[in-house]
C-alpha cells in the first residue's frame, strides 16, 4: 500500500484497529512464562480464531503478532537461532489470512526493552539494524503499513522508524507510550515526539497502552496541536486489577466505546483498543464511529523544532527566539583545546551557562582544524541530545559531519545553513530532508554575497525551490538577513532590514540574523548590536544567533518585544529587570563557585561523566579527603537530582547519567576510603520477573542503589521465581527487589511474595515498575512499593533501617 492510498481513506472514513491479542491469548492458555511470538507461531490456528474474532467485529486493519519479535527480546526467551525474518514473515501471513478483501494487516514493531543511545547502551546503529532484520520478514509476509508502538524512548522509536524508511516504501505509523504525567519514560511530551516523528517521515503519530481512553484523550490533543499528519490512538480497557492473582481489566466495551470515540472526536483517525481489549470493546466501538468523519491534521503553519523534552516555534508576533552562538570554537582557546582532548565539559558549560541566559536554542559549530570533525559532531549531538532540554542548531558545511549529527541527534534540528551554492545544494540538502531537519536559507551563491536585498531575495526563491523538491514548505524554512559589517559598507545593515522585511511578509517564512556580525571592527559593539536587533525586530525577525549573556542586547530585545505588542502585558520585560538589570548571565558565571567539591556537585547534577574523574582527581590533587567528597558534595548532589526527579524536571535520561557520573567518581574515590565509610548499608538481590525482558527501569535503579551504598546482586531479566529464592538463600539478602514492565507478568510477583513467607527467608520484598501499583504491592504482602528510582532508594533505605531495628 502506498502513502497516498492510506491518506485517501483516512480522508474518507476512520479505520478501526484490532485489540488485546496477546492477552487473549493468555486468557485461552497461553503460559505466562512462554514467549509470545514463538508460541502463537506454534499455535497457529489458535492466533487466526483470535485474530478473526477481532475482524468479525468490524475490524479493518489486523496487526501481525510481532510486537516483541525483535532480536533482542527474542534473546531473552529462546536464544539466538531464531530466524527473526522468518518468523516475522510467518506472523504477518497468519494476519493476512484471516482479513477479508479490503482490509489491511499492520505490521507490528515493538520496543527491544533497551533504552538506545545516547540515552542508554544500545548503540544506536545496532537498534535501525535490529529493527532493519525485522521489517524485512514483515514486508515479505505482505504487511500493508508498519506501526512502530509502545515504545518508551523517541530514541528507539526514531531507530525504528530509520529501519523502516530505509528496508521499504511502506507508511509507517509511529506511537509511544505516555504515562499519567503525560511523558513518555524517557521525558518526551507528546508534542515533542509529534514534531520529532512526523518531521522523519513517519505517516501518521499516535499513542498506545499505558492508560485508558479518558487520559488518552488529552494526549490525542497534545498531538493533534503540532501534528501535520494523522493520529492513532489505541488505549487500554482502563487500568488494570490485580484479582486472585490474575490481571484484569475491568471497564466493559459499552464504557470503552463511550470514551474512546472521544478519541476520535479529538482528532484520532485511526482507533483500536491495546491491552484488555476483546473483540466486544471494538465491536462496540464501530458502532460509536458509524457516520462520523475524521478530523484533518491541524496543519499550523508555523516552524516546529524540538528536543526530546520539548517543543521551540518561533511565533510572529512574539519575541525574536535567540540561538546561542558560543558553542563555535572561533576565538575561543579553551573550546579548541577541549575538543582536541574530546573533553565535552566545556561545551555542557557553555551549553548549560546559554540557557540559563536565555538561549531557546544552541547553535553547534565544531568546524577547526585538528579533530576529526565528524565524530566530534556526532559527539556533541549525543552528549547535548541529553545534558540540554533545548533543540540544536547543526552549524556545518560538510555533508558527513551534517548526516552523522543528524543521524543520532533525537530531536527536529536546524540546520545552518543551505545556501545557492551548488555544494550545498547538492549536498547538503537531501541529507537535511532525509531526516526531517528545518533548514536556515542563506542567500549566497557561488558568485559570492549580494550587496541589495533584492538580489538575495532572488537568491532565497532559488533555494526554496530545490527545497520544495524535497517536500519542505515554508513552514520548514528560515531565511537568513544576511548580515555585513557597517564598518565596510555603510549601507549594510539597511540592506538586511529590506532583506527581513521581504522574507517576513511577503515571502512568509521565519527570518533570522547572525547579530554581531554588524559590528565587526568597531567600538561599542553591543550597543550596536542591540540596537540593530530591535530595529530588526520591527521588520519581522523571529530568530536571533546571538551571544544570550550580552546584557545590553538581552535588555534592548527585551525592550523592543514590548514596544511591538510581542510581549504580552510586558511580562517578559518585567522579568528581565525584575532585579533591576544588575544580574546578567556573565554575573552568574563569576558568580559560579570554583570550590573542587561544589564542581563534583555540579558534575553529578548535571550528568558529566566524561569529566568527573578530572574533577575528582583534581579535588583529591587539593587535599580534599575522599569521605568528604563523597559526604559533603557527591551523596547530596544525588538527593538534588533526585528532588528535581521527583518535580519532574529530571527524568530518565538525566538521572542514569547523574547515576553513571556517580559510578565514575565511586569508581576511583572507593579504593581510597577507610572501611568504615565503604560498609554498605544492605544487600538487595534483583530481578526482572519471570516472563518480562524489560530493564529499562531496573537499570537505573540499580545504579542509584549501588550510589547510596548498598551492595546489589543483578540477576537480570526473566528470572524465575526458583532463581530468585535460590539466590536471596545464598547471599542472605536483606531485601529482594523484583520488577515488571507488562501487566501478563505480574502475577510472577505474588508467586515471588509466597515463597518468601513459606520458605521462611529474612528477605523483605520491595516490588516496582510500570505497571505495579501500590495496591497490588499491599494485595501481594509486599514490605515496600517503589514508583521510581529514587522512590526505590528511599524505600530500601527503610526496610533496612527497620530490619537493623528488629535486630536491636
Amino acid at each position: 500500500m502506498t502513502t497516498a492510498q492510506l491518506k485517501a481513506i483516512l480522508d474518507e472514513r476512520f479505520l478501526l484497529l484490532d485489540g488485546a491479542v496477546g492477552t487473549t491469548l493468555q486468557q485461552r492458555g497461553m503460559p505466562p512464562d512462554a514467549c509470545p511470538e514463538t508460541w502463537a507461531a506454534e499455535h497457529p490456528d489458535l492466533l487466526r480464531e483470535i485474530q478473526r474474532t477481532y475482524v468479525d467485529a468490524g475490524c479493518e486493519v489486523a496487526y501481525s503478532f510481532t510486537l516483541g519479535a525483535n532480536r533482542v527480546r527474542l534473546a531473552e526467551h529462546v536464544g539466538g537461532d531464531e530466524d527473526i525474518a522468518g518468523l516475522n514473515e510467518r506472523l504477518t501471513r497468519l494476519a493476512r489470512e484471516v482479513t477479508p478483501r479490503g482490509s489491511l494487516v499492520a505490521g507490528d514493531i515493538g520496543s527491544t526493552g533497551k533504552l538506545v543511545e545516547p540515552f542508554g547502551p544500545l548503540a544506536f546503529e545496532d537498534a535501525v539494524t535490529i529493527f532493519k532484520t525485522q521489517i524485512q520478514g514483515l514486508v515479505a509476509g505482505g504487511a500493508d503499513f508498519l506501526v512502530i508502538e509502545t515504545m518508551m524512548d523517541v530514541q528507539e522509536a526514531r531507530a525504528a522508524l530509520i529501519a523502516a524508511t530505509e528496508s521499504c516504501d511502506l507508511p509507517v505509523v509511529a506511537c509511544l507510550t505516555f504515562g499519567e504525567d503525560g511523558n513518555t519514560l524517557t521525558g518526551t511530551p507528546p508534542e515533542a515526539a509529534a514534531v520529532i516523528l512526523q518531521s522523519l517521515g513517519a505517516f501518521a503519530v499516535g499513542c498506545n497502552c499505558s492508560v485508558g481512553p479518558e487520559a488518552m484523550r488529552t494526549t490525542v490533543e497534545r498531538l493533534r496541536s503540532v501534528a501535520n499528519v494523522p493520529i492513532l490512538a489505541k488505549p487500554n480497557a482502563g487500568l488494570p486489577e490485580i484479582r486472585d492473582g490474575q490481571t484484569i481489566f475491568t471497564m466493559k466495551p459499552d464504557e470503552f466505546a463511550d470514551l474512546a470515540v472521544r478519541l476520535a472526536q479529538s482528532g484520532a483517525a485511526m482507533v483500536g483498543g491495546c491491552c484488555g481489549t476483546a473483540a466486544e470493546h471494538l465491536g462496540a466501538l464501530r458502532a460509536r464511529l458509524q457516520g462520523l468523519k475524521p478530523v484533518p491534521p491541524n496543519q499550523t503553519g508555523r516552524l516546529a523544532l524540538a528536543s526530546p523534552r520539548q517543543v521551540v516555534s518561533p511565533k510572529p508576533d512574539g519575541p525574536a527566539i535567540v540561538i546561542g552562538e558560543r558553542i563555535n570554537p572561533t576565538g575561543n582557546k579553551k573550546l579548541r583545546t577541549a575538543l582536541k582532548q574530546d573533553d565535552s565539559t566545556e561545551v555542557r558549560r557553555l551549553a548549560t551557562e546559554q540557557v540559563e541566559a536565555g538561549a531557546q536554542l544552541l547553535d553547534v559549530n565544531v568546524g577547526m582544524p585538528g579533530i576529526d570533525e565528524t565524530a566530534t559532531m556526532r559527539s556533541l549531538a549525543s552528549v547535548l541530545g541529553v545534558a540540554t532540554d533545548v533543540p540544536l542548531c547543526l552549524d556545518t558545511a560538510s555533508p558527513e559531519v551534517l548526516a552523522e549529527a543528524l543521524r543520532l541527534y533525537p530531536g527536529r534540528a536546524l540546520v545552518n545553513s543551505i545556501t545557492a551554492e551548488k555544494s550545498r545544494v547538492l549536498q547538503l540538502l537531501p541529507i537535511a530532508a532525509r531526516y526531517g531537519a528545518a533548514l536556515i536559507l542563506l542567500p549566497i551563491s557561488d558568485k559570492g554575497v549580494p550587496q541589495t536585498a533584492q538580489e538575495r531575495a532572488a537568491l532565497v526563491g532559488e533555494i526554496f525551490a530545490h527545497a520544495e523538491g524535497y517536500g519542505y514548505t515554508k513552514n520548514d524554512v528560515v531565511v537568513d538577513g544576511l548580515v555585513m559589517a557597517i564598518s565596510g559598507s555603510p549601507k549594510a545593515a539597511k540592506e538586511t532590514l529590506k532583506t527581513i522585511a521581504w522574507a517576513s511578509n511577503v515571502f512568509g517564512a521565519n527570518t533570522v540574523l547572525g547579530l554581531s556580525n554588524v559590528s565587526y571592527g568597531l567600538p561599542g559593539r553591543g550597543w550596536l548590536n542591540a540596537t540593530f536587533l530591535g530595529m530588526a525586530m520591527s521588520h519581522g525577525l523571529t530568530m536571533v544567533i546571538a551571544d544570550p549573556r550580552e546584557t545590553t542586547v538581552a535588555a534592548v530585545g527585551s525592550a523592543a518585544a514590548a514596544l511591538l505588542g510581542q510581549d504580552p502585558n510586558c511580562l517578559g520585560y518585567i522579568q528581565q529587570f525584575a532585579d533591576s538589570g544588575e544580574e546578567s548571565g556573565r554575573g552568574r558565571e563569576q558568580g559560579r563557585s570554583r570550590d573542587s567539591g561544589q564542581r563534583a556537585h555540579t558534575a553529578v547534577v548535571e550528568g558529566d561523566r566524561e569529566g568527573i574523574e578530572q574533577i575528582i582527581r583534581l579535588a583529591l590533587d587539593e587535599g580534599v579527603e575522599p569521605f568528604v567528597l563523597v559526604e559533603n558534595h557527591l551523596i547530596p548532589a544525588l538527593t538534588d537530582v533526585g528532588e528535581r526527579f521527583e518535580r519532574r524536571e529530571y527524568f530518565l535520561p538525566q538521572l542514569m547519567l547523574s547515576a553513571e557520573t556517580m559510578e565514575r567518581a565511586f569508581a576511583i574515590l572507593e579504593p581510597l576510603l577507610k572501611k568504615s565509610a565503604k560498609q554498605k548499608l544492605g544487600k538487595v538481590v534483583f530481578a526482572t520477573v519471570k516472563g518480562d525482558v524489560h530493564d529499562i527501569g531496573k537499570a537505573i535503579v540499580i545504579l542509584m542503589l549501588r550510589n547510596h551504598g548498598f551492595e546489589v546482586v543483578d540477576l537480570g531479566t526473566d528470572v524465575a521465581c526458583d532463581d530468585v529464592i535460590r539466590c536471596a538463600q545464598q547471599e542472605d539478602a536483606d531485601i529482594v527487589a523484583v520488577s515488571a514492565l507488562m501487566t501478563t507478568t505480574l502475577p510472577e510477583m505474588g508467586r515471588i511474595a509466597e515463597r518468601l513467607k513459606s520458605d521462611g527467608l529474612r528477605s523483605l520484598l520491595m516490588v516496582g515498575g510500570a505497571v505495579v501499583t501500590k495496591d497490588y504491592a499491599r494485595e501481594i504482602g509486599a514490605d515496600g512499593y517503589a514508583r521510581d528510582a529514587v522512590g526505590a532508594v528511599k524505600m530500601a533505605k527503610d526496610l533496612v533501617a527497620g530490619l537493623a531495628g528488629d535486630r536491636s
